[in-house]
Protein backbone atom coordinates (compact mmCIF):
# COMPACT_ATOMS: atom_id res chain seq x y z
CA UNK A 1 0.00 0.00 0.00
CA UNK A 2 1.28 3.45 -0.85
CA UNK A 3 0.94 5.65 2.18
CA UNK A 4 2.69 8.64 3.71
CA UNK A 5 3.95 8.21 7.25
CA UNK A 6 2.15 9.52 10.30
CA UNK A 7 5.00 12.01 10.83
CA UNK A 8 4.48 13.42 7.32
CA UNK A 9 0.77 13.72 8.02
CA UNK A 10 1.52 15.55 11.28
CA UNK A 11 4.10 17.76 9.57
CA UNK A 12 1.56 18.73 6.92
CA UNK A 13 -0.99 19.59 9.62
CA UNK A 14 1.62 21.75 11.32
CA UNK A 15 2.47 23.53 8.07
CA UNK A 16 -1.22 24.19 7.43
CA UNK A 17 -1.53 25.69 10.90
CA UNK A 18 1.50 27.92 10.30
CA UNK A 19 -0.02 28.98 6.96
CA UNK A 20 -3.14 30.15 8.80
CA UNK A 21 -1.01 32.28 11.12
CA UNK A 22 0.22 34.46 8.22
CA UNK A 23 3.34 36.41 9.10
CA UNK A 24 3.10 35.65 12.82
CA UNK A 25 5.75 33.39 14.38
CA UNK A 26 4.48 30.53 16.50
CA UNK A 27 6.28 28.66 19.25
CA UNK A 28 6.54 24.89 19.13
CA UNK A 29 4.19 24.68 22.12
CA UNK A 30 1.58 26.82 20.29
CA UNK A 31 1.79 24.51 17.28
CA UNK A 32 1.51 21.44 19.53
CA UNK A 33 -1.55 22.84 21.30
CA UNK A 34 -3.27 23.88 18.08
CA UNK A 35 -2.62 20.61 16.22
CA UNK A 36 -2.85 18.29 19.25
CA UNK A 37 0.43 16.67 18.26
CA UNK A 38 2.80 15.87 21.15
CA UNK A 39 5.34 18.63 21.79
CA UNK A 40 8.45 16.42 21.32
CA UNK A 41 7.11 15.32 17.93
CA UNK A 42 6.34 18.93 16.96
CA UNK A 43 9.85 20.01 17.97
CA UNK A 44 11.44 17.20 15.98
CA UNK A 45 9.37 17.90 12.86
CA UNK A 46 9.90 21.66 13.01
CA UNK A 47 13.67 21.12 13.08
CA UNK A 48 13.48 18.78 10.07
CA UNK A 49 11.24 21.22 8.19
CA UNK A 50 13.57 24.12 9.02
CA UNK A 51 16.57 22.17 7.66
CA UNK A 52 14.49 21.36 4.57
CA UNK A 53 13.60 24.99 3.93
CA UNK A 54 9.87 24.70 4.61
CA UNK A 55 9.90 26.87 7.74
CA UNK A 56 12.17 29.47 9.25
CA UNK A 57 12.94 29.85 12.92
CA UNK A 58 14.03 32.68 15.16
CA UNK A 59 15.21 32.48 18.76
CA UNK A 60 14.33 34.79 21.59
CA UNK A 61 11.24 36.40 23.09
CA UNK A 62 9.82 37.24 19.66
CA UNK A 63 11.04 33.96 18.19
CA UNK A 64 9.22 30.97 16.84
CA UNK A 65 8.48 29.30 13.53
CA UNK A 66 6.76 30.46 10.37
CA UNK A 67 6.52 29.31 6.77
CA UNK A 68 9.61 30.05 4.71
CA UNK A 69 7.42 30.95 1.71
CA UNK A 70 3.74 31.52 1.03
CA UNK A 71 1.65 28.34 1.25
CA UNK A 72 0.84 28.54 -2.48
CA UNK A 73 4.57 28.20 -3.24
CA UNK A 74 5.11 25.02 -1.19
CA UNK A 75 4.12 21.85 -3.02
CA UNK A 76 2.99 18.57 -1.53
CA UNK A 77 5.94 16.99 -3.37
CA UNK A 78 8.35 19.25 -1.48
CA UNK A 79 6.69 18.42 1.85
CA UNK A 80 6.90 14.68 1.18
CA UNK A 81 10.48 14.98 -0.03
CA UNK A 82 11.60 16.90 3.08
CA UNK A 83 9.80 14.59 5.52
CA UNK A 84 10.09 11.20 3.77
CA UNK A 85 12.84 11.54 1.19
CA UNK A 86 12.54 11.54 -2.59
CA UNK A 87 9.34 10.09 -4.08
CA UNK A 88 10.31 6.66 -5.40
CA UNK A 89 7.76 3.85 -5.36
CA UNK A 90 10.29 1.24 -6.51
CA UNK A 91 14.07 0.95 -6.34
CA UNK A 92 14.42 1.74 -10.04
CA UNK A 93 12.28 4.87 -9.61
CA UNK A 94 14.90 6.41 -7.33
CA UNK A 95 17.51 8.74 -8.80
CA UNK A 96 20.28 6.57 -7.36
CA UNK A 97 18.90 3.17 -8.32
CA UNK A 98 21.08 0.22 -7.40
CA UNK A 99 18.84 -2.64 -8.52
CA UNK A 100 20.92 -5.34 -10.17
CA UNK A 101 17.87 -6.57 -12.09
CA UNK A 102 17.15 -3.21 -13.74
CA UNK A 103 18.83 -4.09 -17.08
CA UNK A 104 16.67 -7.24 -17.38
CA UNK A 105 13.44 -5.89 -15.90
CA UNK A 106 10.38 -5.83 -18.14
CA UNK A 107 8.25 -3.62 -15.85
CA UNK A 108 10.70 -1.03 -14.54
CA UNK A 109 9.77 1.52 -17.21
CA UNK A 110 6.11 1.23 -16.26
CA UNK A 111 6.88 1.79 -12.58
CA UNK A 112 8.98 4.82 -13.47
CA UNK A 113 6.07 6.20 -15.50
CA UNK A 114 3.73 5.66 -12.54
CA UNK A 115 6.26 7.29 -10.21
CA UNK A 116 6.46 10.31 -12.52
CA UNK A 117 2.65 10.60 -12.51
CA UNK A 118 2.53 10.47 -8.69
CA UNK A 119 5.31 13.04 -8.44
CA UNK A 120 3.48 15.28 -10.95
CA UNK A 121 0.28 15.03 -8.94
CA UNK A 122 2.11 15.94 -5.72
CA UNK A 123 3.81 18.87 -7.46
CA UNK A 124 0.46 20.19 -8.68
CA UNK A 125 -0.98 20.47 -5.15
CA UNK A 126 0.22 23.29 -2.91
CA UNK A 127 0.08 23.65 0.83
CA UNK A 128 -2.62 26.27 0.22
CA UNK A 129 -4.66 23.57 -1.57
CA UNK A 130 -4.05 21.11 1.26
CA UNK A 131 -5.27 23.51 3.92
CA UNK A 132 -8.53 24.07 2.01
CA UNK A 133 -11.66 22.53 3.55
CA UNK A 134 -11.82 18.76 3.16
CA UNK A 135 -14.88 18.69 0.91
CA UNK A 136 -13.58 16.36 -1.77
CA UNK A 137 -13.19 19.14 -4.33
CA UNK A 138 -9.37 19.37 -4.43
CA UNK A 139 -8.73 16.97 -7.28
CA UNK A 140 -12.15 16.66 -8.85
CA UNK A 141 -13.28 20.28 -8.79
CA UNK A 142 -16.62 19.09 -7.40
CA UNK A 143 -18.19 19.05 -3.97
CA UNK A 144 -18.32 15.71 -2.19
CA UNK A 145 -21.84 14.24 -2.04
CA UNK A 146 -23.87 15.11 1.05
CA UNK A 147 -23.15 12.70 3.87
CA UNK A 148 -19.69 11.80 2.56
CA UNK A 149 -17.35 11.36 5.53
CA UNK A 150 -14.47 13.79 5.86
CA UNK A 151 -11.02 12.54 4.89
CA UNK A 152 -9.75 13.39 8.37
CA UNK A 153 -11.10 12.58 11.80
CA UNK A 154 -8.51 14.69 13.60
CA UNK A 155 -9.64 17.73 15.56
CA UNK A 156 -9.01 20.97 13.73
CA UNK A 157 -7.97 24.17 15.47
CA UNK A 158 -10.57 26.92 15.36
CA UNK A 159 -7.89 29.63 15.43
CA UNK A 160 -7.37 31.78 12.35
Amino acid sequence: MLRISRLTDYGTMMLAYLAQQSEQRCSASEVATATRVALPTVQKLLKVMARGGLVTSARGAEGGYQLARPAAEISAAEIVSVLEGPVAITECSAESSECELEPLCLVGGAWQKINDAILGALQSVSLADLEAPANGSLLTGRQAPAGTPSTSTRPVSSQT
